[in-house]
This record gives C-alpha cells, structure tokens and sequence, in this order.
C-alpha cells in the first residue's frame, strides 16, 4: 500500500455516470453493478462511480471540492481534448486560457464533479 490507486465519486445514476465516463475515457469500465461502476486508468490506477442511491452509502460531506486531472503531454492535446469535449457536448465551466502552470480547461459531469486537462507542471 505505498500508492493511491483508486479514486471515487459520488454520483446521483451510476448508469448515467457510466456513459458519460466511457465516452470521455474511450472504454468500456472494468467493474459495472448497478450502483457502483469503476474504469482503469493508467498506472493501474482506478476512477469509481458509485451512486449515492446504494443502500449501504454513507457520506457526511456534500459538495465538491477537488477535480479530477487529465494530463497531457503537449498544449496541442490540451487544445485538441478542448475540442473533443466541446463536441460531446461535456459542459465547459472554465474554457481553455492559461493559467501559473499552463494552458487548461475545467468541464464539468452529469453530478458537476470538476475536470481539468493540463500538462503536468
């Protein structure tokens, strides 16, 4: 256990959540129950879904507070995943400027979890 490898969000329709997230990962999930979904990432990293609707979640927090990362290894490819995401129709909360540590753009899920595209710094 030296590493973190898996990293879940709460989400209102696990279903919902699933095709949203295979059209923006280009795969189908690696584990998919009714109300818990996961997909690899690199590294042997992890993205779970799990729907807050499952009879045995439980959280004491609400909001969302982080983002999760998609880095690239060139602006072109943060310019081109702006693109994409336009055209799935992903909402855009921050368009693509610069920010200290580069080029980004922030576009938001079905339940508002935050996205950022960046290289990494």
């Amino acid at each position: 256990m030296n590493h973190s490898n898996l990293f879940v969000l709460y989400v209102a329709d696990a279903a919902r959540s699933r095709v949203f997230y295979e059209q923006l990962l280009q795969k189908a999930p690696t584990s998919d129950f009714p109300f818990f979904v996961s997909f690899e990432l690199s590294n042997h990293s992890h993205l779970g879904l799990w729907s807050e609707q499952a009879a045995n979640f439980q959280s004491g927090g609400s909001g969302h507070r982080m983002e999760v990362g998609f880095l690239v290894d060139t602006e072109a490819l943060v310019e081109a995943a702006y693109q994409r995401w336009q055209a799935l129709g992903i909402a855009i909360e921050q368009p693509l400027a610069r920010a200290v540590f580069g080029l980004t753009f922030v576009g938001l899920d079905p339940d508002g979890h935050r996205l950022r595209v960046c290289m990494p710094d």
